[in-house]
Formats: structure tokens, sequence, C-alpha cells
């Protein structure tokens, strides 16, 4: 199972990114497909999640109304719509999954994910 991410880039604040993790083709099991990232100075951190259990999405506190993730059956991919980016955004964001059903989304833990994608880099200008 292979997942690359995509998309990441410089952006000004308020402005907008899209990033995709192109996924390998899904055998029909649920997964729990998440973003997280790294930001200078702190640990790992889940963002936000689609569950292919009936299509539900989770995010972190912070990105709520700003990010919006979704899933590209077409094109296998899961991107992750960031609108209204901020400088505390700015970090290595990675793309990762799990077989599992929702549960894995609402908590995001990064140590429950087997497959993980290389990381792109997000840099948000003030």
């Amino acid at each position: 199972f292979q997942l690359q991410a995509s998309g990441g880039g410089l952006v000004q604040s308020g402005g907008s990114l899209k990033l995709s993790c192109a996924t390998s083709t899904l055998k029909p099991d649920s997964y729990a497909i998440a973003w997280f990232r790294r930001v200078p100075g702190k640990e790992r951190e889940g963002v936000s999640c689609f569950s292919t259990a009936g299509s539900s999405t989770h995010y972190e506190d912070s990105v709520k109304g700003r990010f919006t993730i979704s899933r590209d059956n077409a094109k296998n991919t899961v991107d992750l719509q960031m609108n209204d980016p901020k400088p505390e955004d700015t970090g290595v964001y990675y793309c990762a999954a799990t077989r599992g059903g929702d549960w894995y989304c609402r908590f995001m833990r990064d140590y429950e994910y087997e497959y993980w994608g290389q990381g792109t880099l997000v840099t948000v200008s003030s």
C-alpha cells in the first residue's frame, strides 16, 4: 500500500493551497486516511482525517472551518484544501493510512497508522 503526498509550497497567509495524497487502489476494506504535520518545536499532530467507512471527516480544532479534506475516487487521492492558512500552519505535512473504521480518525494517533507517505513542506508567510 503506497501513499504519495504532493502540493506543498509557499503560500501567503490568507491564501489557499491544496495538498494531495495519492493512494494505491483501496481494497474493499475500511480505511482511515489522514493528514499529519510536524511544525517547528512541536510533535507530529493529526490535522484531518477521512474515513472510507461512511465518508466521515474529522479535523483538529485549529483548522476547523479553514481546511477541508475530501476523497476523489476517480483519481485515488485524498486532498486537503487549505484555505486561510496562517503562519502557524507552517510545517511538513504527511499523509498516512491504516485499515480500520472511523475510530482511527477520531483520535488521529500517529502510532496507529501503518502506512506513510513522504512529507511535503508547507510554508505560510505573514
